[in-house]
């Protein structure tokens, strides 16, 4: 039994290595206040599947603005996609801060932009259809993660390549989506743009407000008695879709409060999403 511990545990430790994590910037970061410390830069971690599909999602943790949950929002959601073929890609983005950047604001809106525009350019080398990648956003992810749905028309990170900045699908799980003050998560909302902030700050940030053409198709998940943001977020930026004419889907359970994938067999949450994403023609359909 010693024996047969001993050579399980090296294996173990060499496949979680094998992940590779990349900068999201090669040359300085944008909004920047000084040199970012390295433990503070933003990265992206990359996961690939045994057989790809040519399908990514880039995805955007949760933590109120104030921190990430990286293990739990992050590596385990893409554990779990690239056992469907999908490659998938944790970020870690900047938190708001005033000490590190100009406009602490768009910190992760732009970290998010660069990911989805690294992903993008770097298609061929990871087997990637340029045209099936997708982001996944959890609680304050969610925000980040509808932030660039909705705002993708603009570039806030240099662009040269003019590479495009739009995802082609978006899911969103108990997300954060609105800053308008009978929607908003204080703390999230406190977090990325103040506790006094203009009526420009709040209007740029309620992503129900700026649904558009341009705006991707979106599965959009939470669960009814979710006491930490409120499920009205989720139902108004479903609404918004429908008027906007954009395919949304979304799932609302009765029971399972904030952070339900967590605690629910992973099945239980990621074949909806798969399925969706089957019918939305970016994965393949197939048992």
């Amino acid at each position: 039994m010693l024996a047969l511990f001993i050579f399980v545990l090296p294996f173990t430790a060499i496949s979680v290595k094998a992940q590779e994590i990349r900068p999201l910037y090669k040359d300085s970061i944008p909004n920047s206040i000084g040199k970012t410390a390295p433990a503070d830069a933003p990265t992206i971690t990359i996961y690939k599947p045994e057989k790809p599909n040519g399908a990514a999602v880039i995805i955007f943790p949760g933590g109120a603005y104030a921190f990430l949950a990286f293990a739990e929002e992050g590596t385990k959601i893409a554990e779990a996609f690239i056992t469907k073929g999908v490659t998938a890609f944790v970020v870690k983005y900047r938190l708001p801060s005033d000490a590190t950047m100009r406009d602490k604001s768009m910190g992760p809106l732009q970290d998010a932009q660069q990911a989805i525009k690294l992903v993008r350019m770097n298609a061929a080398e990871w087997g990637l259809d340029p045209h099936k990648i997708g982001i996944a956003g959890y609680s304050a992810g969610g925000h980040v993660a509808s932030t660039l749905g909705t705002h993708s028309g603009r570039s806030y990170v240099p662009n040269k390549e003019n590479t495009d900045l739009r995802p082609d699908f978006m899911i969103l799980v108990y997300p954060v989506i609105s800053m308008n003050k009978d929607l908003a998560h204080q703390g999230s909302s406190i977090n990325l743009i103040g506790n006094e902030p203009s009526k420009e700050k709040i209007a740029f940030f309620s992503n129900e407000e700026w649904v558009n053409n341009n705006t991707p198709p979106a599965y959009i998940t939470h669960t009814s008695d979710d006491a930490v943001v409120n499920v009205n977020n989720s139902i108004a930026f479903y609404q918004a879709m429908l008027r906007g004419g954009i395919p949304a889907e979304l799932h609302l359970y009765p029971t399972g409060n904030h952070g339900f994938t967590q605690r629910l067999p992973v099945n239980e949450w990621l074949d909806p999403m798969v399925w969706w994403m089957k019918r939305g023609g970016w994965i393949p359909n197939t048992p």
